[in-house]
């Protein structure tokens, strides 16, 4: 089987046609890599041969590199680890240079043969680094292609060229949303962007490019970078513009990341050390670059949950062996905000909705929340109005529960309260078919409970969807202790086609996320409680990689939600409830009327247009400053061990069962250390011996909360790591 093939035509034009027949789109593996080479050897040798393209087979040119492989890239180095990924990185240079060289004398830069990339639609990552190389791209009038290098968004940067070769072509200051923030483009904001350089009708992209290449003069295939006197756009370093340039890159790249996610440091070096340098050593320390990056167990951490794992899940890893379970029409219960999320997302992906609220003007309000949504990308044009008109058209909103009779999904999103989801549910089974699948979206009560209201135990299930339901991409799907798999398959199968990342676990209060934030949430308000500085707890959060401190997040979650919360689980839990110590400060922020943001005062204050602005210092009021603070990696201690004992504890007690569900959740529900790989990821990072002796130390000074599990301490006795132990997704624990 090849992924690559090749055919000289009349006129003398090689054509290279990459089509990995096993995927759906392209993406580059080491043989892949060889045969390219094979190829391009072959082009230049030929004199009969005149000039190259490079183009798909499919409709996208690649989607990149096999992540997979460069998962194991490292492990498969040999022992000298560092040597072996850096050798195999300038393999791929030395082919894409070849490319780019094409033959030509080194000293003339004449005799060369034009090699022109013809994309079809979607490039991304080497699929882009590849054509970068070329002399020429011209890319197909298709408004859905995505033109870009996305490495950063799973902890790598562009490392077969891309970096080098954008930098140089734009300049370091237009290089930065590409490169820095993975930007992706149509072809034609590629082209003025200077990406790539034609954007042709798809039925002439092939002539087009061929035309070029019988055309092409010495001149037209010599890189600007391979020509006497060439100085980098916007200036190099050394500079005054291009020193002012990376001074900026710099603090921003720090003011983004914090510091914590080292591909952004790295890829900023590389291109910083690169500017000063001839293109061939600049090459090399781009390598050294990518080597140092794929060294760090960030990446691979990164690599491995927000790829490898994130696409398993979404492939159905954990879905049970029952047929088909597409939804057609489904059923959503409450038009508020989450109600209308839902049914906005699911209309989005083409199924019927029917929205359902005790009156009309609320089911009205509930679809009119879809129509804002798109008449904003309208305004952005993102969406057309034929697509708005198309997706309003799905939404029936009504306060007729005959309306449901044939929906064969059903998703309550009513107040949290048991006894108005179980007359709900009543209601519901009044009408709906007996095979329908009835879902309450829920982030508190336990699931097995609700089904009590049911006459279908087997067909209840709860689904959990994050607000705004628009944005956030993790549904955390529970089973009740009578859950059927049909259950569970109807609700993965939704899950995928509303095009979010789903994770199944066991009923328990608070299921999975909120199990984990709610202790990170406590911990913050605790420590404020005892005295340390307010600005020492959100910024410790931050220094870690979270994207809110935890008294940030209780204000955008709201303090009444919290004491609604806390109401709830100290009846459930009676004498055994841990949080009275937070309860004090949320039920005082309470009473002063200090609920979050929605009403423009909490922790923080807030200016009459709702910006936050500085944390507030009425707080020392109440509340004073401890003279004596502690250092900033024990209140990062706390924060981080709040979260992860939790999602060791779920696995141990089986509410989690697969650690890959674990991982993935937590970066995607809550957006804990992205760079960490999640919290069992960061667990083998530090190892468990570490883990556990953290946990000693803070339950020495802090209480029995930080206890060590004894799952961990089992696992740091052994000198196992989790993902040695449960990566294959099964459950291990009594192996």
């Amino acid at each position: 089987m090849t992924d690559f093939t090749y055919e000289v035509d009349a006129d003398g034009v090689a054509v290279i046609t990459w089509d990995v027949t096993t995927k759906s789109m392209n993406v580059l593996s080491l043989e892949g890599l060889a045969e390219l080479d094979a190829h391009i050897d072959t082009a230049l040798a030929d004199e009969a041969v005149k000039g190259v393209v490079l183009t798909s087979g499919k409709d996208t040119f690649a989607g990149g590199m096999d992540l997979n492989i460069i998962a194991k890239m490292k492990d498969s180095a040999g022992d000298n680890p560092a040597q072996g990924l850096f050798d195999g990185i300038m393999g791929m240079h030395t082919t894409l240079r070849k490319i780019e060289r094409a033959g030509m004398d080194a000293k003339t830069n004449k005799g060369g043969k034009p090699i022109a990339a013809a994309l079809p639609g979607t490039a991304l990552g080497i699929g882009l680094e590849i054509p970068l190389s070329c002399h020429r791209i011209f890319a197909a009038d298709n408004a859905k292609a995505k033109i870009g290098l996305p490495e950063i968004k799973v902890g790598i940067f562009p490392g077969a060229g891309g970096t080098t070769r954008i930098s140089r072509k734009l300049g370091a200051m237009a290089a930065s949303p590409i490169l820095l923030q993975g930007q992706m483009m149509d072809p034609k904001k590629a082209k003025s962007s200077g990406v790539i350089d034609e954007v042709v009708p798809a039925d002439e992209l092939l002539s087009a490019a061929k035309a070029w290449v019988l055309s092409a003069k010495d001149a037209d295939i010599v890189k600007p970078w391979d020509t006497k006197g060439w100085k980098m756009p916007g200036g190099a370093p050394y500079h005054p513009a291009g020193f002012m340039t990376f001074v900026g890159a710099s603090a921003m790249v720090n003011g983004q990341t914090q510091g914590v996610y080292p591909a952004a440091k790295a890829l900023l070096s590389s291109v910083y050390e690169g500017a000063q340098v001839p293109f061939d050593t600049a090459l090399k320390i781009e390598a050294r670059w990518f080597t140092n990056v794929l060294m760090n167990p960030s990446s691979g951490a990164m690599i491995r949950s927000l790829f490898i794992n994130k696409e398993a899940l979404e492939k159905g890893a954990n879905r049970p062996d029952v047929a088909d379970q597409t939804v057609k029409k489904v059923g959503v219960i409450g038009a508020g905000m989450m109600g209308a999320g839902i049914a906005y997302v699911s209309a989005t992906a083409g199924i019927d909705v029917v929205l359902i609220d005790a009156k009309q003007e609320s089911a009205d309000k509930g679809k009119s929340y879809s129509e804002g949504i798109l008449d904003k990308g309208i305004s952005r044009k993102k969406v057309t109005p034929e697509k708005k008109e198309q997706v309003l058209a799905r939404i029936n909103a009504t306060t007729d529960y005959a309306a449901l009779a044939d929906c064969d999904l059903i998703v309550e999103a009513v107040f949290e309260d048991p006894s108005v989801k179980a007359e709900v549910t009543a209601k519901v089974e009044a009408v709906v078919g007996e095979t329908c699948v009835f879902a309450t979206n829920t982030s508190t009560l336990p699931i097995t409970d609700l089904a009590k209201a049911s006459s279908r135990p087997e067909q209840f299930i709860g689904i959990h969807f994050f607000s705004p339901v628009d944005k956030m991409l993790l549904v955390e799907i529970i089973k009740g202790k009578q859950t059927g798999d049909v259950a569970v398959a109807k609700a993965l199968d939704f899950v995928r086609q509303i095009r979010k990342t789903p994770i199944v676990v066991n009923d328990a209060r608070f299921f999975y996320a909120n199990r984990c934030i709610i202790p990170y949430i406590n911990e913050g308000v605790r420590m404020a409680a005892e005295g340390v500085e307010l600005p020492l707890i959100e910024n410790a959060a931050k220094l870690l990689g979270m994207p809110l401190g935890p008294l940030q997040l209780i204000d955008e979650t709201s303090v009444d939600l919290g004491v609604k919360i806390a109401k709830a689980t100290k009846a459930a839990m009676g004498d055994d409830y841990p949080d009275a110590a937070v309860d004090e400060v949320v039920f005082w922020l309470a009473e002063k009327g200090r609920l979050g943001r929605k009403v423009n005062a909490g922790f923080y204050d807030y200016d009459e247009k709702g910006k936050r602005g500085a944390l507030w210092t009425g707080f020392a009021d109440e509340y004073a400053v401890a003279e004596s603070q502690p250092e900033l990696d024990e209140v990062q201690h706390r924060l981080i061990m709040a979260q992860v004992l939790e999602a060791v504890r779920a696995l141990e007690a089986g509410v989690l069962t697969d650690i890959r569900e674990g991982d993935v959740g937590a970066i995607l529900g809550w957006g804990f250390m992205p760079w960490s790989g999640g919290p069992f990821s960061w667990l083998d990072i530090i190892g468990a011996t570490q883990a556990v002796d953290m946990c000693d130390k803070l339950t020495a000074t802090h209480g029995p909360r930080f206890e060590a599990p004894a799952l961990l301490r089992d696992m740091a006795a052994a000198g196992e790591t989790f993902y040695a132990r449960f990566g294959s997704g099964k459950d291990q624990r009594a192996a």
